[in-house]
Formats: C-alpha cells, structure tokens, sequence
C-alpha cells in the first residue's frame, strides 16, 4: 500500500523507485544508494538515470494511464447504461471507484516519491498523511469490494429462491457501505487515536506507522480478514455448483419409449411426451443457459480471486512481518511487492469485463455514439 524504495546508483545499476511511505523499517545505511547532483557533474561519473531506470519509470507511468482510464471506462459504461443501474453492477461500480481512485491519487505520488534522491520525502508532513491515508483506504476499499462480489456470487448460486433481487439490491448496499467504513476506520485510526506517526521529519521519511500492533491490525483488518472471506466463499461456490450441476444431470430424463416426442433444439431443453403417464419430463441435452451463465461467473470469481492473492499476499506478508522482527527487506523488493499490490487495480476492470458480453457490447455501443 505505501511506496517502497528501489534506489539505484548512479553506476545505471539501481533504480529510485519506491517511497518511504511503504518501507516497512528504516533501511541500513549504504545499502542503497543515490546520486546527488553534486555526483551527477563530476567527470567520469555516469549521468544518474540509466536506461533501464528510464524503461521502469515508463512502464509505471503506462501502468498508472491504463488503470485510471480502463476504471474510469468502466464506471463511465455503469453510470450511462441503465441496464447496469443494478446489482451485482454496483459492486462493480465500487470497485472501480477505489481502483481510479489508486491510480490517480496513490501511484503518482508513489512514483514521485521512488524518484526522489535519496528515497527523502520532500512534500511535506500534511501532504504526507494525506497520501498515507488515501493508499491505505483505497487499497483496503479495492480489496474488500472483490470480498463483496465473491461473497454476492456465493449468495446468488447457493441461495438463488431466498436471495431475491430486492434483498440482493440491499445487501449490496450494505457491503459496500461496511467496505468503505472498514477502510477508512484502518486509514485513519494512525491520526485519529495517536496509533503511531507516518512523516519523520529528521529523516524526510513517510511511511505507514510501523506500530508493531498498528501492523497487527491494518495488515488483518486490510487483507487477511478479506483473504479468509474470499477463499472461504470460493471454496463454499466450487462445492455448491459442483453439486447442483451433478444433481441436475443426475435428474435429466433418458429417452422414453413414446408415440410422440417434441424435441427442441440442441442444447435446450427436451420436451418428452409418453402417452403411459401422466407425467411430462424434461432431458438436458446440453447445459442450460442458466448453468452456463452461472459457470461463467463462477470462473470469473476464481480468476479475480486469484489474480487478487498473488498480486497483494508477496506484500502484506512482509507488512506483517518486518515490524514484528524489527527487520527490513531490501529495496528493490519492497518496491516490486508494492508495485505488483498497484496492478491488481489494473487486472479487477479487465476480469469483470472480459467475462460479461454486456460489458464489451456497451463499451462498443459508447464509441459509436462519440463518432
């Protein structure tokens, strides 16, 4: 969530990219290094941003473009079609508000601070919290809202007759608004309640309070609870529609002997008419279209499950430890960890849309308009 430090030397071997607003424990001094201006006009001496310096930069700054565009398209598609003014669209909606929201306030600050000479903070103290607070609420907000669309999903296919629209439409609702309190309560709680300080003004350094018992609580509170929910949930909807597409073949009437039979079209559902019963049955030869729907979103959760875990779990295991064994990694991997936590705001949009034809057909239908 917060920025960490990847300085490189002026030998074009390192790279200043991270804050301190993500170090996770001061680091020891001479491990990184930096290039002063002073170093940068003596002979011999190479100029202090190599070209792989100049490659990074450009790849987080692309990075930063599409996850604040593709979020902002998304909500843009929500807010202008109507049929998207419902559940589980709403979820969606709040995901990308927190995702355009890291992308245009977090990420452009993290990158200005790996950037700064010396890995020095030099914005300010208020400047400082503000963007301590905002990193840690809208990560924390992104993260919970994928807890809320899985947890959304679950309730759709495990309870589909109790879980009507009506009391979809109020859940969703309530999640969101337990999401966005949740965050900010972790976000704050540092200068609500004194729960350590963010800016150190002797050393220019800003950084997430290193509390040890702060670090318990953000890091649980952030990304193990939701973690717990998400893989929990998923489990829950694996089991769920395994057992309910079994059952449903299981049921599927075999051929009958008739006089009459009516059949549909392949992969509909086969009406069988016996003139013995009074008893019409109905044989799947195919997967309905609700089956096929619910697998598709099923598959879609897994993935967004996914991609969530690996992009945050390398960072929040280091956020937890580091402040509890008074130790630090070295820069360039709190760097990667922090950055790699960023893109799963990138990947959300791209999941959730790649799975949902409506998407791509509103996403269409709004360039056409704008020719």
């Amino acid at each position: 969530m917060e920025a960490a430090n990847l300085s490189v030397a002026a030998t074009g071997v390192a790279l200043p990219l991270g804050s301190e607003a993500c170090s996770m424990g001061p680091s020891p001094s001479g491990v990184v290094g930096s290039t002063t201006a002073g170093d940068s006009a003596l002979p011999g001496r190479e100029p202090p941003f190599s070209v792989f310096t100049v490659l990074v930069v450009t790849l987080l700054v692309l990075l930063i473009a599409a996850t604040f565009l593709w979020n902002l398209l998304v909500l843009v598609t929500i807010l202008r079609v109507r049929a998207f003014h419902r559940v589980p669209h709403n979820l969606v909606a709040s995901t990308a508000v927190s995702d355009v929201l890291v992308a245009a306030l977090v990420m452009p600050l993290s990158l200005v601070s790996e950037l700064s000479a010396g890995r020095r903070w030099r914005l300010g103290r208020s400047l400082c919290h503000v963007w301590i607070s905002f990193d840690v609420l809208c990560c924390t907000a992104s993260i919970w809202n994928v807890a809320a669309i899985a947890l959304d999903r679950y309730w759709t296919i495990t309870r589909h007759l109790q879980y009507t629209l009506r009391t979809r439409r109020r859940a969703s609702a309530l999640m969101i608004a337990l999401t966005w309190a949740l965050s900010a309560l972790i976000a704050l709680a540092p200068l609500l309640f004194g729960w350590g300080e963010a800016y150190d003004a002797r050393r220019q350094r800003c950084q997430v309070s290193q509390e040890p018992s702060y670090a318990v609580f953000s890091t649980c509170g952030a990304f193990y609870l939701p973690l717990g929910v998400v893989l929990f949930v998923y489990w829950k909807i694996y089991k769920a529609a395994k057992f309910r597409f079994g059952r449903r073949r299981r049921r599927a009437v075999l051929p009958l002997p008739a006089p009459v039979q009516v059949k549909e079209a392949p992969h509909e559902a086969e009406m069988v008419f016996t003139a013995r019963r009074p008893v019409v049955a109905f044989q799947m030869s195919g997967d309905s279209w609700r089956e096929q729907k619910e697998k598709r979103a099923a598959v879609m959760v897994g993935i967004l499950i996914g991609v969530f875990v690996l992009c945050w779990i390398p960072f929040f295991l280091a956020e937890l430890i580091s402040p509890l064994c008074a130790c630090s990694l070295p820069p360039i991997w709190k760097s990667i960890f922090l950055w790699l936590g960023y893109s799963n705001s990138f990947f959300n949009p791209l999941i959730y849309t790649a799975f949902n034809k409506n998407y791509n057909n509103a996403f269409k239908s709004l360039f056409s308009k704008q020719r």
